[in-house]
């Protein structure tokens, strides 16, 4: 062989033996890979934790969630010359529920031909509604007393949970069920296709973390989960999760981040024609007097003393807001307490008293929430 072709064989020895130790060392950076991120190859889900601390807390809010024992009030009565449709009393599921409330509310405003309808309410009941009968090619004006974020509306979690006090099941009529079932099929249509808008919808991890076997949800045989929309919960073993607890489950959930939400759709409400009015109703004759023949009523606890219902009460709830912590984006259910991680904050619930109307905040059930929480994050297995 002469030296030419020596130094050819050599270099394409020394181009194989690079290979090769590249793919030896890609072999072994595979295993290492395989330790390093454990919890992705064998099923285990990286949860981060949570700072509490009494000082990160930024905000501490109370809403009124508008309960109604009969359910939602959808329906039309005439006041004098006027038609007004009803349609409140969402309880907790108002967020949930609305766009499904809304269609059949425009249906009932459809029927009478009018094409000037006024709304009264600007929380997301109204807004959503105001927005459909937009697309049914209705001029629409909102009254309200308040905007956001001076509303209920922005008090709320922001959870996809339709049958969140929704009702109370010994009242309801037979037919409530399947009405609530299309309600809650009609809003969940709706939320997908707002996916990718700025993050105004979002999915999100959510856990149970129990030391006893959860309770069944009250009435759960009336309002079970529907097929077709969120995943069903799945229980995980100790070697799926980090937390000391033995009764963990997960599953995926819709989360609506309130603020962009409620300032995307109020302007294109603003865009396509709509006009808002600052203008509070405080009896029959002031709805009386609005110049629209057809009113969409959807005051919330507002209808409770107009519309003498006696059917609606609140149920108060404090929400303390937590300066937000990017790598936060899961949602978490326990005894005592709750955490909403959303963009604009992580929020930490865990109350609710039935026929409340003081919207003051309390420190004290601010500190037990956060030491519920506290307590939960110190037991997490790093």
């Amino acid at each position: 062989m002469n030296r030419r072709g020596f130094i050819q064989q050599a270099a394409i020895a020394g181009s194989w033996a690079a290979v090769g130790g590249t793919v030896a060392s890609c072999a072994s950076a595979a295993k290492g890979y395989a330790d390093k991120h454990f919890q992705i190859n064998m099923g285990y889900y990286r949860i981060p934790k949570l700072r509490l601390s009494m000082d990160r807390i930024v905000r501490e809010t109370v809403g009124l969630r508008p309960f109604r024992s009969l359910g939602p009030r959808l329906e039309s009565e005439q006041l004098g010359s006027k038609t007004i449709v009803h349609n409140y009393g969402h309880g907790g599921s108002g967020w949930s529920l609305s766009w499904g409330t809304g269609m059949m509310a425009r249906e009932e405003v459809l029927k009478t031909g009018i094409k000037q309808v006024g709304v009264i309410g600007a929380g997301t009941i109204g807004l959503t509604t105001a927005r459909l009968l937009q697309e049914r090619g209705i001029e629409v004006t909102i009254y309200a007393k308040e905007l956001a974020p001076n509303i209920t509306s922005s008090l709320a979690t922001g959870t996809w949970s339709p049958s969140s006090r929704v009702c109370d099941p010994q009242k309801i009529k037979p037919e409530f069920k399947e009405w609530w079932e299309k309600a809650t099929r009609l809003s969940f249509r709706a939320f997908q296709f707002q996916l990718g808008l700025n993050d105004i919808i979002s999915w999100v991890d959510e856990y149970n973390v129990f030391d006893e076997p959860p309770a069944e949800r009250p009435n759960s045989e009336i309002f079970a989960d529907l097929a077709g929309l969120v995943p069903e919960r799945v229980p995980l073993t100790k070697k799926q999760h980090p937390f000391k607890a033995d009764y963990v489950s997960r599953r995926s959930n819709v989360m609506i981040n309130i603020p962009t939400y409620l300032h995307k759709h109020m302007t294109d409400f603003l865009l396509f024609g709509g006009k808002v009015k600052i203008h509070e109703i405080k009896r029959l004759e002031d709805i009386d007097a609005l110049p629209e023949k057809c009113i969409v009523n959807c005051m919330g606890l507002g209808a409770k003393a107009i519309f003498n219902d006696e059917h609606l009460t609140p149920v108060s709830g404090q929400l303390s807001c937590l300066i937000p912590q990017p790598e936060v984006t899961y949602k978490l259910n326990t005894k005592g307490a709750s955490i909403i991680s959303r963009k604009d904050g992580i929020y930490l619930g865990g109350n609710g008293i039935v026929g409340n109307w003081d919207t003051t905040p309390s420190r004290e059930q601010t500190e037990k929430v956060v030491g519920v929480l506290q307590k939960l994050m110190e037991d997490m297995r790093s």
